[in-house]
């Protein structure tokens, strides 16, 4: 048996023999006094002994060793305090933002994930680490401290493309300092104000709108104002493309100023318009307006796919055959037309589509029919009033789309297999165009005709992993949809200039269809896809002080979810240290002085 494993044997030993002849000499001495004390004295000597030798061990949490990180906008103060309460030896780094004495420039959080497990916490000071380079942190367990609150715009939502002529609405929310004045805030178009409302002290929700005048990549901006004093200013960038101006059919059972002037609108917008007017049996005329002429005479597969929109009153299709009613179902269930049907105060004739869903309903008054009634919509411009012949009867198939007196349904549209069938009661909309309400006019038909556009046919489609893009920050882009037989690499570059990068798409593994690619875009402003095929979508990159709201709130919510798994790998667990062998050899010297000195008195 080895030498050091009969140490603690003996030493045992000599313990309990050392114990039993103190015990011993200090029971059989004749002098009485302090006798408890002298045996207590010669318990204490050998116990001490042997734990000053062997100490015994107590539990204590394992900490892990910590460090400091100073990110954009840190108080020095913090750092002061915190430096304190971890020690002077605390390793202090600093990340995007100015280095103080004593803390090392941090080129990559990648050095910190290396340094796992020695480094197990990250006491982050400032706004914090973006959800893109959070993942570089590893496992390491980080702690926010909170930062000053935020003062700006704190969140806003809008749609990044809009049609010309669709209105441009945001809607948000400021954060002010508490017992601040109220403030105003206001949308600028082309360097106009458009919109704008005041918020209340303390700041709050808001919502504006306004409608971009012009076809292209606009940048409209939100502006924050307290006192006439500029607070913040943030970007606002749009897509408008023109409108999309399907060519109309128009089918009249007899001539009428309602086709008249509604030809005459379309065409002037630019759109593609044929008329067939009935004059009398088995007698049409034709009228052709921005395209050359073809026969109209009958309603033919051929004829409807030249014509995603036919607008036709009851009466035609009452009179239409059996084989062009089935002609213009099909087309509109294969999602190829969309038709607009002008009701009368009679129901809707056996050849339109859906018609169980469209029933007509007389108007509740006296009168009513011949009197004109006020109409509204979504947008829709005040004091226009018109006829209502009859109403619809509201259903849950249909879609609202105008609304007459006391909410009665004087529009609506419905799904017709991949199409959609409009029905109007509204009459004698011409007078509007009379009267001059032109934009009301336009604005009635836009409604009814835009309902039953066809919708478009399936293409791939660019969609963005992140809101709000930064500079030298990877972005996802993600393309839905299936890909063109042998296409080409799809590229993306800045419109400001430079070179155009080829993006890889990876196969996504959550859904078949969707196909990720990265790109570190560089500068700041618009981007453009080109790709698959002749598809293009264009997107913005933005300043790195721009919408620091939102970022925050995603940081925010980016470390929230990743604290749970880390907290449960990096949490702190037990070690067993030994109590200090000092004590013990101190309670040794201690009886031993005492027995020594207590023989002597």
């Amino acid at each position: 048996m080895p030498a050091n494993s009969l140490f603690p044997y003996l030493l045992l030993a000599t313990c309990l023999l050392l114990g039993a002849g103190l015990l011993l000499a200090a029971w059989r001495r004749p002098d009485q006094r302090r006798r408890g004390l002298r045996l207590l004295a010669s318990v204490l000597l050998p116990l001490a002994l042997w734990l000053a030798a062997y100490p015994p061990q107590h539990p204590v949490p394992l900490l892990p060793a910590a460090g400091i990180l100073l990110t954009e906008g840190y108080q020095p103060d913090t750092l002061r305090q915190l430096r304190q309460q971890l020690g002077a030896g605390t390793p202090v780094w600093s990340y995007g933002a100015p280095a103080p004495a004593g803390a090392r420039p941090l080129g990559s959080l990648l050095a910190l994930a290396e340094r796992r497990p020695a480094l197990g916490q990250l006491h982050v000071l400032g706004r914090g680490v973006t959800a893109a380079d959070l993942p570089m942190v590893g496992q390491i367990a980080i702690k926010q401290h909170q930062s000053p609150p935020f003062s700006g715009f704190r969140e806003a939502q809008w749609s990044p493309a809009l049609r010309l002529g669709q209105p441009l609405e945001i809607a948000g929310a400021v954060a002010l300092p508490a017992g601040a004045a109220p403030a105003w805030v206001s949308l600028h178009l082309a360097g106009v104000g458009r919109d704008s409302v005041r918020l209340p002290a303390g700041g709050g929700a808001f919502r504006l709108r306004g409608v971009p005048k012009v076809a292209g990549l606009l940048q409209a901006w939100l502006v924050l104002r307290r006192s006439g004093r500029l607070l913040a200013t943030e970007p606002v960038p749009v897509e408008v493309t023109p409108t999309e101006k399907p060519a109309v059919l128009l089918l009249a059972a007899a001539p009428s100023f309602e086709f008249k002037f509604l030809k005459n609108s379309l065409a002037a917008q630019g759109r593609t318009v044929a008329l067939r007017t009935t004059v009398s049996r088995g007698l049409v005329q034709t009228e052709f307006l921005n395209q050359p002429a073809r026969p109209l005479d009958h309603l033919t597969p051929a004829l409807l796919r030249q014509y995603p929109l036919v607008v036709a009153d009851a009466a035609t299709l009452a009179a239409l055959p059996a084989a062009e009613s089935q002609a213009l179902r099909a087309a509109i269930q294969a999602g190829q037309l969309g038709l607009v049907v002008l009701a009368e105060a009679v129901p809707l004739p056996a050849a339109t589509p859906a018609r169980a869903d469209f029933g007509v309903l007389a108007p509740p008054a006296t009168g009513a029919a011949a009197n004109p009634q006020p109409l509204t919509w979504p947008g829709a411009p005040a004091g226009l009033r018109a006829p209502l012949p009859a109403r619809l009867r509201p259903s849950a198939a249909l879609q609202s789309l105008v609304i007459g007196p006391g909410g009665a349904l004087a529009a609506a549209g419905r799904r017709v297999g991949l199409g959609t069938v409009v029905v109007s009661t509204v009459a004698e909309t011409f007078r509007w165009a009379l009267s001059g309400q032109e934009v009301g006019y336009a604005a009635f038909w836009g409604r009814l005709l835009d309902a039953a556009t066809p919708p478009p046919a399936p293409a791939a489609t660019w969609q963005l992993a992140s809101r709000w893009p930064r500079p030298h920050y990877p972005l996802v882009l993600r393309l839905a949809g299936a890909l063109p037989p042998a296409a080409a690499l799809p590229t993306v570059r800045p419109l400001a200039g430079g070179p155009a990068a080829a993006l890889a798409l990876a196969q996504d593994t959550r859904l078949p269809e969707w196909r990720t690619a990265q790109y570190w875009p560089g500068v700041v402003g618009w981007h453009e896809v080109r790709g698959p095929g002749g598809g293009r979508h264009a997107f913005f990159v933005f300043d790195s002080a721009a919408w620091r709201g939102p970022e925050l709130a995603e940081r925010a919510q980016a470390l929230a979810r990743r604290a749970g798994p880390v907290a449960a790998l990096a949490a702190p667990g037990t070690t067993r240290q030994p109590w200090p062998a000092g004590w013990f050899f101190g309670l040794f010297l201690l009886a031993a002085g005492f027995l020594w000195l207590e023989e002597k008195l």
